[in-house]
Formats: structure tokens, C-alpha cells, sequence
């Protein structure tokens, strides 16, 4: 049998770890907001344009998958990225039905001046840390990620995308 970390007699919300990893989630964007704003940009669509640059989702399925956003609300910020010249959509090659998103040339540019001040605020909400708790931190959250994303998987009907 597996470690049982939480028992149902003693289980409280803000030591479980969803509410802590949602709220240090909430609270980072909070933290990047500002200096995000100061450029023009929101929160999402920083995520966004970071998701696009690094071929973490190249349509608009994934990415709302990902960011747990719906369809209307991500093609709101797709709408607005794209009426800035900075994300382009394409029919795919492949599949005609589906549509990929790609950075424009601009887009690569403005990504690339933003994350300076993303990274400054970073180092800035992990002041309090040092190199190996960081990187102890980043380890666990990877492997609590691959976890998660194989029992996901596992769980999903056949032929279905987890």
C-alpha cells in the first residue's frame, strides 16, 4: 500500500497541497502582474506567449488544457494577441480542420524583452530561498508533475487525450 500522507480525520484545506499549489500559483501572478502591465500585457497572455515560444501547446486546444481556460475566454486572448501582430494562426498542414498558433517575429521579440522583468521578479519571490532549495523545489514539482501526469493518463478511457 502506498504512504498516506493525509488522513480524513485531520484533512484541512490550507495544508493540502492543491490549495497550496493554487495559491502560490495565484499569488505569483499577482507577484508578475505588474511588471507584465507595465509593457501591456496581461498575466495570460505572457503564459500564452511563453506556451507558444516554447512548444508547450501550439493550438488553441492544448493551450486551454493547459491553462484551464475556456475555449471563448482563450480565443478572447488570442483575438488580442493577434490584433497586436504577435501570434499568427495557420491552418495545419496535416489537418486541415486544425488551426496552430505561432509566434510572429514581433512576437518572438516582445517575448524576449519581457522576460527580463519576469525574471527579475522571480529572483525576487524566491529571494528567501537558496540555490538547492530552490532546485530541491523544482525537482520535487517535476516529479510530483510526472506522477500526476501518468496517473491522468492511466485513468483516461482508451483513444482519449489525458
Amino acid at each position: 500500500m502506498p504512504t498516506q500522507h493525509y488522513r480524513a480525520e485531520t484533512y484541512r484545506a490550507q495544508r493540502s497541497l492543491g490549495y497550496l499549489l493554487k495559491r502560490a500559483h495565484s499569488l505569483l501572478a499577482d507577484h508578475l502582474e505588474p511588471a507584465l502591465a507595465a509593457s501591456g500585457f496581461t498575466f495570460t497572455q505572457w503564459v500564452v506567449l511563453m506556451h507558444l515560444r516554447d512548444g508547450i501547446a501550439l493550438n488553441a486546444t492544448v493551450l486551454c488544457a493547459q491553462l484551464r481556460h475556456d475555449s471563448g475566454a482563450l480565443t478572447r486572448v488570442l483575438d488580442q494577441l493577434e490584433a497586436r501582430g504577435l501570434v499568427q494562426r495557420e491552418r495545419s498542414r496535416e489537418d486541415r480542420r486544425s488551426v496552430e498558433l505561432h509566434l510572429t517575429e514581433l512576437g518572438s521579440t516582445t517575448v524576449e524583452q519581457l522576460v527580463p522583468a519576469v525574471v527579475k521578479k522571480f529572483n525576487s519571490a524566491l529571494s528567501n530561498f537558496s540555490r538547492a532549495e530552490l532546485a530541491s523545489l523544482t525537482s520535487l514539482l517535476g516529479k510530483l508533475i510526472t506522477s500526476l501526469d501518468a496517473s491522468v493518463r492511466q485513468a483516461a478511457p482508451s483513444g482519449e487525450p489525458a
